[in-house]
């Protein structure tokens, strides 16, 4: 007989972006009895404090899944790096902390679609709850949450030179993206505190870690859930290889937050999935359901490289003395190039005239690298950073094993769209529209990427093909809805499968207009009164 020790009224597996916050909200009831599972360590890794820290992050095994895709006909037959959290706080500790929720019309489509209670006005209170902005509450914004919102501590004088050039071609300044329209230019938010960063490990899981009805078990790689008679019983888990199964209690739920690529990977192990995909794999179909893993969507980013003839980071961060001074300026003041994000200046934009929002977004750097690290281009140079925010191009994810150590296959599909290819194109002619303007040219000494030699469509595009990379916001692949693709309802619960919750960016029904991180943190405080009132409806019905 299982022990009662090992009985839980919820198991959530993956503690990232919306575990920690479902382990905070769920263990509230002192009589619910709360496991959080995390494949990762800890989060004592020093650099995931750090603001600038995903240099060593990402593409690290001790925080990073260290993911690659197939190689994608979209990207010329490239293989591309898909970093995924592996630490308590998941993605949300390894990310560039840009705080970005997407436009109203993105949940009202999600309502559109079906599914309801997820339109904006539905899910705008679950982003003010979440939320601690530094600029105080209003009708978009909330304090006191458990994400610090703060604004950006370190500014360039091109940043403002950018911000004008938007303004030249027609893109009006915003202070906030996230308030009543996001379109325009301006200064992004971070999620941080103080200039640490501010992950949901820190925000949501540290201040309640100690309660006594809540377990934490690190290193836990899920195997698959257990599954009995159409209704969840439990998890079975490895742990230093050796395995595991924790048990429901009655009426109790496993909650799947292992993310986009995590969590379709785990239905599909437990049986749950494409059943042609899993008979090939000779593993028991408990429930043939077609979506598992399909509908992946993801930002494509072309990351465009101009040398200027004023300083930016680079020369600083490949100097010795440089880097040096950079360190003492944060250790002293919180301060400085280790305070930023991933990028600092946001621009939302409209690709091409007609369009009723924008559709393509900006992230600028005032430094320039090959990839994400230490080393620098030998010149000053900037990075202006474009990606199509809602492309019609779809992948899937599929295991490739019934070993759940083995990877699956990821399938981004990649500028499969005639309307994501020419995106790309106008969006890298807007680009040179903005370096062209009168408040920019005066900066701008050459074109390193793609290079000004590059000039016709088709030269566009296959630039593009050879230089892009995800943005690291992948989505969707057991998205929520009514239809046949679909895997979770409008209450995220699993269909055809009782006490079985996915909960995390997957669920999206289409990829949000912009970074993914506060949506996801959205989905879990929302899911999480969800799942309280379901369960206090199933005590009041027994």
């Amino acid at each position: 007989m299982q022990s009662t020790d090992d009985q839980y009224d919820y198991i959530v597996a993956g503690a990232g972006s919306a575990g920690c916050i479902l382990a905070n909200r769920l263990s509230t009831d002192a009589a619910k009895r709360v496991l959080l599972l995390e494949a990762g360590g800890r989060d004592w890794y020093p650099w995931v404090h750090v603001p600038v820290g995903y240099f060593k992050t990402l593409n690290n095994p001790i925080t990073d899944w260290c993911y690659k895709t197939e190689p994608d006909q979209g990207l010329n037959g490239r293989a591309i790096d898909w970093p995924r959290g592996k630490t308590l706080g998941g993605s949300s500790s390894i990310n560039g902390l840009l705080y970005i929720r997407g436009q109203r019309e993105d949940y009202d489509h999600w309502r559109q679609l079906g599914n309801a209670g997820w339109s904006f006005d539905d899910v705008l209170p679950y982003f003010i709850r979440s939320e601690d902005q530094q600029n105080g509450s209003d009708q978009f914004h909330g304090s006191g949450g458990g994400l610090s919102v703060q604004n950006m501590r370190a500014k360039r004088d091109i940043c403002e030179a950018l911000i004008a050039a938007a303004e030249e071609v027609g893109v009006p300044r915003n202070n906030d993206f996230n308030g009543a329209e996001q379109e325009g230019a301006g200064y992004f938010q971070q999620t941080a505190r103080n200039g640490r960063r501010c992950s949901t490990a820190v925000g949501f899981l540290n201040p309640v870690k100690s309660r006594p009805n809540l377990d934490i078990v690190t290193h836990a790689l899920v195997e698959k859930v257990k599954i009995n008679q159409r209704r969840a019983r439990g998890i079975t888990i490895s742990v230093k290889g050796a395995s595991h199964t924790y048990e429901l209690k009655p009426g109790g739920e496993v909650i799947l937050s292992a993310g986009t690529i995590g969590s379709p990977q785990i239905l599909q192990l437990s049986g749950i999935g494409p059943g042609e995909l899993l008979q090939d794999l000779e593993t028991p179909v408990i429930k043939d359901l077609t979506g598992v893993g399909e509908n992946l969507q993801d930002h494509l980013q072309i990351r465009t490289v101009f040398e200027v003839n004023v300083p930016t980071f680079n020369e600083e961060i490949n100097s010795f003395l440089g880097r040096m001074k950079i360190g003492m300026q944060y250790v002293f003041t919180r301060g400085g190039p280790m305070s930023m994000g991933a990028s600092q200046v946001c621009i939302f934009a409209r690709s091409r005239p007609g369009l009723d929002t924008p559709d393509i977004q900006y992230h600028f750097q005032p430094l320039s690298a090959d990839k994400p690290g230490i080393e620098m281009h030998p010149f000053p140079g900037i990075t202006l950073s474009v990606c199509q925010l809602r492309p019609e191009s779809k992948g899937r994810i599929q295991i490739k094993s019934s070993d759940p150590r083995a990877y699956p296959a990821i399938h981004p599909n990649y500028l499969a769209s005639p309307t994501d290819q020419q995106t790309v194109v106008d969006s890298l002619k807007f680009t040179r529209r903005l370096v062209d303007t009168a408040a920019l040219k005066p900066y701008v000494v050459r074109e390193h990427l793609p290079g000004s030699g590059i000039e016709t469509d088709e030269e566009l595009l296959d630039s593009a093909r050879n230089i892009a990379h995800t943005i690291y916001h992948p989505t969707s692949t057991c998205k929520m809805g009514a239809d046949a693709m679909s895997v979770v309802d409008e209450r995220l619960r699993v269909h055809g499968i009782v006490g079985l919750r996915v909960v995390d960016a997957s669920i999206m029904p289409a990829i949000v207009s912009g970074n993914t991180n506060a949506p996801t943190i959205m989905i879990a405080e929302k899911a999480s009164d969800m799942i309280i009132e379901d369960a206090k409806d199933h005590s009041i019905a027994v």
